[in-house]
């Protein structure tokens, strides 16, 4: 699955000028350059992030409401939502000129409770990315090229539509410059922004003196919500079994407080909810997709507090914690710890990348009352690499990547193990699908997309250790395969077409791992054009699987071996090749990925996991994309030069590759051994998971091609 918008790609559309729309796979998430041997990593990127900010005259800019384009939004009635909001800018405590509402939660995640989509619900637009921006008298959202036909068709007349990415349309930050008179309050809920995020859009706003107001006691959109919002989840927490999960919380908190150690700080706030499903071996079922539980953790270098609503907690994960020395305390009660914390002169670990405004405010606040003497000034103190920070009694804060990225990314043998074994009863879910699938278009059935994403869905539900989906399944036909972040609807989906292409990413959660798969196929006859440009994307897929590289190699330098058969025609993919995926996970995690955009640097390391998936789109046509799971593992290589290790890939996935979209005369010899020994595999591990029909049609799509130039 080519990567949603991450909480970096979220900020930008927030705050910068966007040349080209935001694309996929690209995760621009806290990076860092790990050594290989060490469980936590103590190295620190030195690559200069991008300002989320870029600013420019736009006095002249003129963006017209999309909703003019159907009719005289004066014939329509005001959204009474907006007017409800409106209401409350005037209130004691508040007073505000305008009121930003982005599309995360309090931790960043990529996929949010129902109860958290603010912005869905205040603009009714419910696209995965976009940022609403409400002023007194205006009402605007942006978003990237993949929803502007959503986004006109989903707002009302009050809403003007902002395309980011295309030429002439402003930022928020440079629209609120210019809409508002000098000196203006704009508001935001800090628990939606991450710190750098709040920071860099203070500076913005400020150069027209406007100030930008962190608004703590309540979300604004929530009081306009009331009674009917969704409530929390409430699911009960499991414990992720020591079997799957490699290593225990013990080990992990060990490394971790070296880390901390390492760095001059007793104490770290972690807010990413991976990284605490991940450090403290839970999963939960709070957000669609992520088995993960809403949660802050703070780890000392005596004890740690996990910060939960306590009625998710049983007595397993209860006694669980205890054996770790972990506190359950009250998930709204983070703020006050961080305040202690600073009172107690911790030099507190925060990744100002990560954790939102409102904690780094709040004991960046606490510093300064919590002085210890006269001469004590808060500090903010950045460590480098081998920089270190002297031990003192003075509150400080160390601003610094977490280091749990980098440890979480690294899969250890048991990770790698469920990894695989889920891939394996996965692919012969996928197998038992396509058999059902091609015999029912054969038969002539009429079946939609969301059809047959529902039994897909069925077929992965009897396979054992099934949880949940890892992302909404991608069932597009035709035209649809096109757009590339496509959601079926059942009111509005197409039938699959049995004489157009059939793209089908989707992916599951597993008690023992993650996947993530996409097949094109044909159910007729392929015209020529879709044969070359299939197997061009195929030739990527083959070149990125086979690379070899040297230690410390990052993503983006193996990015052009997945584009260069499509650029020899000219033809391109608009979206990153590859993004890492958790074990038993989120299906996209950071710091690694594969991509033409280089401001990623972290290095590919043994133990990773990455996806593999060109593609090619053409519009109103076609769309065309071959998605395997890989991880990256040590190779032989006959000399090492430089005394250093050479790295490649090992496959996950084992899904056949339909050979009729293949045009055989494009391949190399090279190509075609990768084809059919690829197949081989997939016949050897998978057919012993089938019986009846599906093992048969696993057979007859893994024979080995016969070909004459050979």
């Amino acid at each position: 699955m080519r990567s949603l918008s991450s909480p970096a790609m979220q900020r930008a559309l927030l705050t910068s000028t966007l040349s080209t729309s935001i694309h996929p796979c690209f995760l621009p998430l806290p990076l860092s350059l790990p050594s290989p041997n060490l469980f936590f990593s103590k190295s620190k990127s030195h690559n200069q992030k991008p300002p989320f900010f870029a600013i420019r005259n736009c006095s002249s800019i003129r963006v017209k409401p999309s909703s003019q384009l159907r009719k005289n939004p004066s014939d329509s009635e005001p959204d009474p939502k907006l007017t409800s909001l409106r209401q409350l800018f005037s209130k004691p405590g508040v007073s505000i000129d305008a009121y930003i509402i982005p599309s995360y939660d309090a931790h960043q995640s990529e996929f949010i409770a129902e109860c958290y989509t603010r912005r869905a619900y205040i603009s009714g637009f419910t696209g995965s990315a976009g940022t609403a921006v409400v002023t007194k008298d205006k009402a605007a959202l942006w978003t990237d090229g993949r929803y502007f036909l959503q986004a006109e068709k989903q707002l009302n007349s009050s809403w003007i539509l902002m395309r980011a990415g295309n030429p002439g349309v402003p930022t928020t930050s440079e629209w609120l410059n210019d809409v508002l008179a000098p000196g203006g309050r704009v508001g935001i809920d800090p628990f939606l922004f991450t710190s750098d995020a709040a920071e860099e859009l203070k500076q913005v706003i400020s150069k027209k003196n406007h100030e930008l107001v962190y608004l703590y006691n309540s979300n604004l959109v929530d009081e306009v919500w009331k009674e009917s919002r969704p409530k929390p989840p409430n699911e009960p927490v499991r414990v992720h079994d020591l079997k799957y999960s490699g290593l225990d919380v013990a080990s992990k908190l060990a490394s971790l407080r070296s880390e901390l150690a390492g760095a001059g700080s007793s104490a770290i706030v972690i807010s990413m909810l991976d990284e605490i499903a991940w450090l403290l071996n839970l999963r939960g079922s709070d957000i669609p997709h992520s088995p993960v539980v809403y949660a802050y953790l703070i780890v000392e270098i005596d004890g740690a507090k996990l910060f939960i609503d306590d009625s998710k907690v049983t007595e397993e994960v209860s006694d669980h914690l205890k054996k770790a020395n972990i506190e359950i305390k009250p998930y709204n009660s983070i703020i006050s710890e961080i305040e202690s914390l600073a009172a107690r002169g911790a030099a507190l670990w925060l990744d100002t990348s990560s954790v939102n405004a409102a904690i780094v405010n709040a004991y960046k606040a606490a510093c300064d009352k919590y002085k210890w003497n006269r001469e004590s000034k808060h500090k903010t103190r950045t460590k480098g690499f081998d920089g270190s920070i002297e031990h003192s009694d003075v509150p400080i804060a160390v601003h610094k990547v977490s280091p749990v990225s980098l440890a979480k990314a690294i899969k250890n043998e048991m990770e790698l193990e469920g990894m695989k074994s889920c891939h394996l009863r996965d692919a012969a879910a996928l197998a038992q699908f396509w058999d059902w699938l091609e015999t029912e278009i054969t038969k002539d059935r009429i079946l939609t997309e969301v059809e047959v994403s529902d039994k897909l869905l069925e077929f992965r539900s009897k396979q054992a250790g099934f949880l949940d989906t890892s992302f909404e399944t991608i069932s597009a036909s035709g035209p649809n395969g096109a757009i590339i972040h496509y959601k079926p609807e059942p009111e509005s989906c197409s039938n699959v077409d049995g004489n157009k292409l059939f793209l089908l990413d989707s992916g599951a959660q597993f008690v023992d791992g993650t996947t993530d798969t996409t097949r094109t196929v044909h159910f007729g006859k392929p015209t020529t054009r879709e044969k070359e440009c299939f197997t061009r994307v195929l030739q990527g897929h083959i070149a990125l699987d086979l690379s070899v590289f040297p230690e410390g190699t990052p993503g983006f330098v193996l990015d052009a071996f997945a584009r260069s058969f499509l650029w020899k025609v000219g033809l391109d993919y608009r979206h990153g090749t590859g993004h890492g995926v958790g074990a038993a996970l989120n299906v996209h995690e950071g710091p690694q990925g594969i991509s033409y955009r280089y401001g990623n640097l972290t290095p590919l390391v043994n133990g990773m996991v990455v996806s593999n998936e060109p593609g090619y789109y053409e519009d109103h046509a076609f769309g065309i994309r071959i998605e395997n799971l890989l991880y990256v593992k040590s190779v032989e290589t006959p000399n090492r030069f430089g005394g250093i290790q050479y790295l490649g890939f090992e496959k996950l996935t084992y899904v056949p590759i339909q050979i009729k979209l293949v045009d055989l005369s494009l391949l190399s010899a090279a190509e075609i051994d990768w084809l059919n020994n690829y197949h081989s595999l997939v016949w050897e591990k998978v057919s012993p998971l089938l019986d009846g029909s599906a093992r048969q049609w696993l057979w007859n799509n893994t024979r080995p091609i016969i070909h004459e130039k050979i």
